[in-house]
């Protein structure tokens, strides 16, 4: 995709502070501290659009940004880990889960994992929830340049099998060599095609 703007729209916690749901949304999921900033930044050529952050936890509402007045990439609070308050992180649930549950406009959801790790139970039931509710799934694994390429296919392997069979195969990512960039933009593209406006330069 060409981006020819990419704007943040606002920050949100209730259903009545969401913008209209004119866009097609593709909605960004993962641990905190997994590289979903960094990920959403290259994916829009942008340095400093959704701000990133050494410290856990930092992301804490959900938010909104518009791509090419074309299509919308939202930003959720990552979970795991978070070094913030419990009394915080008790109300990220039931705000991403309205969010994921009620948004009209939500055409799929980007789950971003640490190729580093081995995605265990709390990824195993947030899949299988995301398919209860019909949300589609393109799983991401971000840090892809810790790895040599022939490392990088052993663990995207490993993580195959360890995920069964939710979910289609993960897409290795970079945000320092951009690889797989090409690659989630066709996956987004292909559940958004026939949602968004039209563009002359596709």
């Amino acid at each position: 995709m060409i981006i020819k703007s990419a704007d943040f729209i606002t920050s949100a916690v209730n259903l009545d502070q969401y913008p209209p749901p004119e866009l097609p949304e593709i909605a960004f999921s993962g641990r905190s501290n997994v590289g979903k900033s960094s990920l959403i930044n290259t994916l829009v050529n942008r340095r400093h659009l959704v701000k990133t952050s050494s410290t856990p936890g930092r992301t804490q509402l959900v938010n909104f940004f518009r791509i090419n007045d074309a299509l919308s990439l939202v930003d959720l609070p990552g979970y795991g880990y978070a070094r913030v308050p419990e009394s915080v992180r008790r109300t990220w649930g039931p705000m991403i889960e309205t969010y994921l549950v009620h948004r009209s406009s939500l055409r799929a959801v980007v789950l971003i994992l640490d190729i580093r790790r081995t995605p265990g139970a709390e990824e195993f039931r947030f899949i299988d929830w995301l398919a209860l509710h019909q949300r589609p799934v393109i799983l991401v694994l971000t840090k892809a340049d810790k790895f040599s390429k022939s490392k990088q296919t052993l663990r995207q392997r490993e993580i195959i099998s360890a995920l069964g069979n939710r979910g289609s195969d993960p897409i290795l990512f970079s945000s320092k060599t951009r690889l797989g960039k090409e690659a989630i933009w066709s996956a987004i593209e292909g559940l958004t095609a026939g949602s968004e406006k039209e563009d002359p330069n596709p």
